[in-house]
């Protein structure tokens, strides 16, 4: 199988057959800095299309969410905005969602059933120049971390007593399934499959024996299964090998906790967090994208975000979810190009360097991107 086929169709079940796809996107603007960079993404979708791409249809969720909505509605996560999720999905569509706060992820994954998350950390989406690593570490780096989303730390329960008048203690409940934990190591290893065929399971052997033993045998079965090879590391070692070789790396499987630190730690190789992404899956392959930062409210309105990763996050949801290859393509591009022109967000820039804000570094990445789309079109 060819990485050509997709996360989405990699990481089906066998009995699953792909559903065609849809060109819908469904548009949750978000919290904080969610509006300005969803803007700006769709910025570069509307030039897209007008230098000859594919019309998207898009439809907007209007309704707040995160912490806006915990203090206006008493919930982060509204039924509204999940059953918003849940149409666009049923229809074929996908899901653009925009930061938001409290435990408002937490409740959509676990409410909309978003077993598995992906993160992609690859060279070709990165700033090497604003990264404090070298740049011959990051050169050839291409790998996934994926993220179990329904057991675990995040989705635990957690209580307060008090112990006595002086002291108290707080108890944290968490599970991992096992049905669960096959499910996701089984899906993580058909992506394995698809790319170089090597999945790396993230345990912590000494200090958490039980939950290690069961990760470790069900991404050693499921490797068995599909043909690739599993290697079991701890999470501490996990971290400092993420960033001393990164390159060595393929698909690397995580709990919810170990997956959400080291998907950041990772975005370290980026350049900036402010342009890693992410996509939540479905076991049909319906898929949610989000960027991996929050919501910054300390820059919201002041035109200061860095818009890159919102507009690869929809670049995510148009090649995987709606299959849109070549407009996916532009949108990487674009981004590329308006960085070799020095369009840098603050974020992004050296001491001393220019930059630019969310809407300049929109408008430049949204030129650039028409500009390739319609020459990749020309040629065919």
């Amino acid at each position: 199988m060819s990485e050509a086929a997709g996360w989405r169709e990699s990481l089906l079940a066998p009995s699953i057959e792909p559903r065609r796809p849809v060109p819908l996107l469904g548009v949750i603007p978000g919290e904080g800095v969610g509006p300005e960079v969803t803007a700006a993404a769709l910025l570069v979708l509307r030039a897209l299309e007008g230098a000859g791409g594919h019309a998207v249809s898009l439809e907007t969720y209007l309704g707040p969410i995160g912490m806006e909505a915990e203090r206006a509605l008493g919930s982060a996560t509204p039924q509204r905005a999940v059953d918003f999720c849940s149409e666009i999905l049923a229809r074929g569509g996908a899901v653009l969602n925009g930061p938001g706060g409290g435990r408002y992820v937490y409740e959509l994954r676990r409410r909309l059933e978003l077993f598995l998350k992906i993160s992609p950390i690859r060279a070709r989406n990165a700033l090497a120049s604003a990264s404090p690593l070298r740049p011959a570490l990051i050169a050839d780096v291409d790998l996934l971390v994926v993220r179990e989303n329904l057991g675990g730390a995040y989705q635990g329960a957690s209580e307060e007593r008090p112990l006595g008048s002086q002291d108290r203690e707080v108890r944290h409940e968490l599970a991992h399934r096992e049905s669960h934990v096959r499910r996701f190591t089984a899906a993580a290893a058909r992506l394995a499959r698809a790319r170089r065929g090597e999945l790396t399971v993230v345990v912590k052997e000494g200090g958490m024996s039980a939950f290690s033993k069961l990760w470790r045998e069900a991404a050693q079965d499921a490797a068995a299964s599909y043909g690739v090879s599993c290697a079991a590391v701890d999470v501490d070692l996990m971290a400092y090998r993420l960033i001393e070789r990164p390159a060595t790396f393929d698909v690397i499987a995580a709990s919810n906790l170990f997956g959400d630190v080291l998907s950041d730690l990772a975005a370290v190789l980026l350049g900036s967090r402010g342009i890693s992404f992410s996509a939540n899956f479905t076991v049909l392959g319906e898929g949610v994208y989000q960027t991996n930062h929050g919501s910054a409210h300390d820059l919201a309105g002041r035109d200061g975000a860095n818009p890159v990763g919102h507009v690869l996050t929809m670049a995510s949801a148009l090649r995987e979810s709606l299959g849109l290859e070549c407009e996916a393509h532009a949108c990487e591009l674009g981004v590329r190009r308006a960085w070799e022109q020095g369009m840098l967000t603050a974020d992004l820039a050296r001491e001393g360097e220019p930059c630019v804000g969310t809407s300049a570094m929109a408008e430049a990445i949204a030129a650039a991107a028409a500009r390739e789309l319609a020459s990749m079109l020309e040629r065919t």
